[in-house]
């Protein structure tokens, strides 16, 4: 059986996990554990992703495949159900690559205020990463008639599973406020049973 590296907590596992709901393939796939840190390579993972990042997937017949977006593409080749993720217009991996990169601003931001000692952080990165924050929600507020239009896909998953991930780290920025074509679209969403499956998780 495929082995999934995993945390409950990372967004880039979670497109993948809400991939695997939707195409069918949960219980097709082991899941391990495997504590990565963005502060210090874990060290005996190397030999497996040498970048030490989740989500990695050991396959059966032996490829280990890295990043989100790879595996979501072998869960869609592999998957015999649920929606195609990727129907190949282009559009659909634009949308995937903006929610991603939602995620790519919330992470730094993360470890920026929350993991460096309070001396050393910036706030100057701070302002960068939610400006860039603010203008990503305010381009898709702008486009959901085009969002709601299409096939639910990666780009559906991937912006819809950032949105989840700036409810989980970011509540006090209300990024909710003032897009109500966003927000509602969020809120339908989150009743995918393959979101409300998947649901982010601290450990103790």
């Amino acid at each position: 059986m495929p082995v999934l590296h995993w945390s409950p907590r990372s967004p880039y596992v979670r497109k993948v996990m809400v991939a695997l709901h939707e195409k069918g393939m949960a219980d097709q796939v082991t899941r391990v554990r495997t504590p990565v840190d963005p502060m210090a390579p874990l060290v005996g993972f190397l030999p497996t992703n040498p970048l030490s990042k989740i989500p990695t997937l050991e396959t059966d017949e032996g490829q280990v495949l890295f990043d989100s977006h790879v595996i979501c593409r072998w869960v869609d080749r592999n998957g015999r159900g649920g929606p195609v993720l990727f129907p190949g217009d282009l559009i659909d991996e634009r949308n995937e690559a903006l929610g991603t990169g939602l995620i790519d601003v919330a992470l730094p931001w993360l470890v920026e205020t929350r993991l460096r000692p309070e001396a050393l952080r910036s706030q100057a990165l701070v302002e960068g990463w939610r400006t860039k924050m603010n203008a990503v929600l305010d381009w898709l507020e702008a486009r959901m008639p085009d969002l709601q239009a299409r096939s639910f896909d990666i780009g559906h998953l991937s912006i819809g599973v950032a949105l989840c991930y700036l409810d989980f780290r970011f509540g006090a920025e209300e990024w909710c406020k003032g897009r109500p074509l966003l927000s509602a679209w969020h809120a339908g969403f989150s009743e995918r049973p393959s979101v409300r499956a998947t649901a982010f998780q601290d450990e103790t």
